[in-house]
């Protein structure tokens, strides 16, 4: 008896499950009326900021919410800065400048002392900048501080931790090629910016062999500054500290630093890539990375906004153009998404990608060209703008929803030189984008024929071939490792 009504209840259950929606309900649609509350008035809480006497910036911003301290000294000048005969020089300096320690402290023994503290200090350089930021509990932040301005001060580079850098940047270099997406990412931005490009410029093992403990220490004068003073230096700290207190502290490591030099400012020229079907063949995978690039702008832009809207419809999201169609619609795509990039002091990359099995290549390929065309056929509707606006703005909420993050990006402002209420009078920017402002930006900006396709796949499994792409031969990119040459 108790079997019977068991499998009653249960085919009720399933009954139910499985029933299709009432009529009212689709007709209806509660969810609907759900009253969506107004995004609150985007105010977030700046940092003090404090600059000395000798130009170099402070940035102090409180949060007693957790006992923790954590800060960092970003510093002008990296990697497009190095000399091309030694590319590779910066990250180098980024790794053995930590592992090497100060002269009064190893690095191997500073690694000891931190772990203990359960702190940490790190260095390492990025294509426009080096740096070195550290992170400790209360307690220790003032013993942490000092080491790390020890380092920051007092490097002693080792020529026993520079070779081990070598040898592990040597061990990347020869293993580069072994990941197709990394292929891809790397070979397009050369169609973009050129290959020779201080943007594109990467280590190879002649260039990382060349570099000296004597390049290193130069690398440092040069920029953190000796005699003749360095960049301007940013320092930012947030945590649980007082103010006035931590003020002092900076004040008294930074304020009797020579005046900063500022670097003149850079001409480097972006022709674009020259359009065309590049092919790279890699017969050990079953699928395509596709990437479809042209040059971008930079932020100072005043289109920025419209193109930031633009971007989110062309392929923000699961609800994106892209997304949609090749995706969901046309089942040819992996992932895919593009966007219009914009760069902080140079233009970015228009970028478009598709991962796709190898026999779909030509498919895909073509309809990710038809949506990037239809920004400029398919005009815009109100229900894409308000979506993709929402998107934008409340991704506002998680991108700066702590007092950290709203001082790293203070910092990134600072450096690049945009005023302090760049992020408010961004977003007031994007709330005011139209559908006339989309279609005007699309028709300034998109032009499908200056774009180039590069392909990474598996070229006897792409069939039909690139040539029914149309767009002229597929012109085969060497991705070769150079070896060093004999001595």
């Amino acid at each position: 008896m108790k079997m019977i009504i068991g499998r009653t209840i249960l085919f009720a259950v399933c009954a139910l499950a499985f029933a299709p929606y009432s009529l009212d309900a689709q007709q209806n649609k509660p969810w609907e009326k759900i009253p969506t509350p107004k995004l609150h008035e985007f105010k977030p809480h700046q940092p003090q900021r404090i600059e000395l006497m000798n130009g170099i910036v402070l940035f102090l911003q409180e949060d007693h919410e957790l006992p923790f301290v954590s800060g960092s000294v970003l510093i002008p000048g990296g990697s497009r800065d190095e000399d091309p005969a030694k590319t590779g020089l910066v990250g180098l300096y980024g790794q053995a400048w930590r592992t090497s320690g100060t002269a009064k402290l190893s690095g191997d023994a500073l690694d000891d002392l931190l772990e203990a503290k359960a702190a940490h200090i790190e260095t390492g350089g990025d294509v426009d900048s080096t740096a070195v930021s550290w992170d400790s509990l209360k307690g220790d932040s003032d013993q942490v501080l000092s080491l790390a301005l020890d380092l920051l001060f007092h490097p002693s580079f080792s020529a026993e931790k520079l070779e081990l850098s070598q040898q592990q940047e040597a061990a990347s270099v020869v293993r580069r090629n072994d990941d197709e997406a990394e292929i891809a990412g790397r070979e397009s931005t050369k169609l973009v910016y050129g290959p020779d490009s201080p943007y594109t410029r990467q280590p190879e093992l002649a260039t990382i062999g060349a570099v000296t403990v004597d390049d290193l220490k130069a690398w440092h004068e040069r920029t953190v500054g000796g005699k003749e003073g360095g960049g301007k230096l940013i320092v930012s700290i947030s945590g649980d500290f007082d103010i006035a207190a931590m003020e002092a502290k900076l004040r008294a490591a930074f304020a009797g630093l020579p005046r900063v030099k500022i670097a003149p400012a850079r001409h480097d020229e972006f022709a674009g890539p020259k359009p065309g079907v590049y092919f790279i063949d890699k017969e050990d995978v079953n699928q395509s990375n596709v990437e479809i690039v042209g040059l971008g702008t930079d932020r100072r832009n005043p289109d920025v906004p419209a193109l930031a809207v633009m971007n989110e419809i062309l392929g923000g999201g699961f609800a994106s153009r892209m997304f949609q169609k090749i995706r969901t619609e046309l089942g040819l795509a992996y992932a895919v998404g593009g966007s219009y990039g914009y760069g902080w002091d140079h233009p970015g990359e228009f970028h478009a990608m598709v991962l796709t099995k190898s026999a779909s290549t030509v498919d895909a390929t073509k309809a990710a060209l038809a949506e990037i065309d239809g920004l400029t056929t398919r005009p815009f509707t109100e229900e894409e703008l308000a979506r993709a606006k929402d998107n934008i703005l409340n991704s506002f909420l998680f991108r700066y929803d702590t007092r950290e993050k709203v001082l790293g990006m203070r910092v990134r402002l600072e450096f690049y030189g945009y005023p302090a209420d760049y992020l408010e009078t961004y977003r007031a920017a994007l709330e005011k984008v139209t559908v006339a402002d989309l279609n005007r930006a699309a028709t300034k900006y998109i032009h499908p024929g200056k774009l180039a396709i590069l392909v990474v796949g598996n070229g006897p499994e792409i069939k039909p071939g690139l040539e029914e792409l149309k767009l002229g031969p597929a012109q085969a990119v060497d991705i070769t490792i150079p070896m060093p040459k004999q001595k």
